[in-house]
């Protein structure tokens, strides 16, 4: 009898995991070059966004992360380092991963990640793999 109350526990705990809330990804919305804090790896609360808010246009899926290195003056701007954070909704050929680009004068890293809030420090995240493990793991020992 308890074996089939663990059973149910455990498919209810894999529904909830699976269970998609319908509303918008949120993310950081921010740009170090007017907002200081942008640039912190864990920026402040202020920052963060409900991408739904972005009304017209296409439905934001994702989040990026854009890191901009200006190595020497061009244009009559100094040397800078710009994060900037935002909602984003073509992801290309990188999903959850990063890559850098490079021109005259500079360079870039782009990130791009499917999480809430995943555009700020960095989270460890554990997979569903991992959690169905640990769940089967423990229904197992009992």
């Amino acid at each position: 009898m308890a074996s089939i109350q663990y059973l149910i526990l455990a498919s209810a705990i894999v529904m909830l995991m699976l269970a998609h809330e319908g509303h918008a990804i949120r993310c950081f919305d921010c740009n170090s070059h007017t907002d200081v804090g942008c640039s912190d790896k864990a920026p402040p609360k202020d920052f963060e966004k409900d991408c739904s808010e972005h009304k017209n246009g296409p439905k934001y899926t994702f989040c990026r992360k854009i890191t901009q290195i200006i190595e020497f003056s061009v244009n009559n701007l100094p040397p800078d380092t710009r994060t900037i954070r935002s909602c984003g909704y073509e992801v290309g050929n990188y999903p959850n991963k990063c890559y850098q680009r490079s021109g005259f004068g500079g360079r870039q890293e782009v990130c791009a990640c499917d999480g809430d809030l995943c555009n700020g420090a960095v989270k460890i995240k554990a997979t569903l793999g991992v959690l169905l493990a640990v769940l089967v793991a423990f229904i197992a020992r009992v």
